[in-house]
């Protein structure tokens, strides 16, 4: 892999835990979370094999909201905006780098979520037995260890049981996020040290997406 290649995706795995990060602010605060994001987020958890890592995520334009978390914070990292979402992107490395390192959990994490396929086969990726099946998962492995990530919000929409599985689900995604950042070489001192880097990627794949949807609405345009 070269090295633009390697950034690029490390950038987009890294876009990937703060964009379920933002999610769950979102859910938190407001009851409600952005579909199409919200669907590549949780369809990340059943992607077990990959070809790339745009494919994880279903392709670079489902991680808009991801990567502009992401460049937002690293143009203006004393930007408070983001302070609940930074929180748990921080949390979720500090599970996710827990986990990796306990075998037990990872194979039985692995074994639910072969299970939990078969679910998304029959109800589909986002329907509410599949989120309430991997909240459970989330809950009887990730939520077994001392640290635990406190989300803040609206008491009224936190104490929905729905809304209460979206986040963990959520949560869920961001740690395999998390662990493919890693994977790729991801390091927690590169977004500081090498935050001109990861930020010049960010804007590079915003760009992207943004160029793309103007030609498709040119195509449609000119279709019509």
């Amino acid at each position: 892999m070269n090295q633009n290649k390697e950034w690029r995706e490390i950038t987009l795995a890294l876009a990937g835990v703060f964009q379920s990060a933002a999610l769950v602010e979102r859910l938190a605060k407001t009851g409600c979370a952005t579909p199409a994001p919200f669907k590549a987020s949780i369809e990340s958890l059943f992607q077990m094999n990959p070809d790339s890592t745009e494919s994880v995520y279903g392709g670079i334009n489902n991680m808009e909201l991801g990567l502009s978390v992401l460049a937002d914070v690293l143009h203006h990292h004393k930007n408070n905006d983001y302070r609940e979402s930074l929180r748990y992107v921080m949390g979720v490395l500090h599970l996710q780098k827990k986990l990796s390192s306990n075998n037990t959990m990872l194979a039985t994490v692995g074994k639910r979520l072969d299970k939990a396929t078969h679910q998304v086969e029959h109800f589909g990726s986002i329907h509410d037995n599949v989120i309430a099946n991997l909240a459970d998962i989330y809950t009887n492995t990730l939520s077994t260890f001392k640290f635990r990530i406190q989300v803040s919000g609206d008491f009224n929409y936190l104490q929905q049981t729905r809304i209460s599985n979206q986040i963990r689900a959520l949560l869920f995604a961001g740690i395999r996020s998390s662990m493919l950042w890693r994977q790729l070489g991801g390091k927690r001192w590169q977004v500081i040290f090498s935050r001109k880097r990861l930020s010049s990627e960010a804007d590079l794949l915003l760009k992207e997406i943004k160029e793309a949807a103007l030609k498709t609405s040119e195509l449609g345009s000119s279709q019509a």
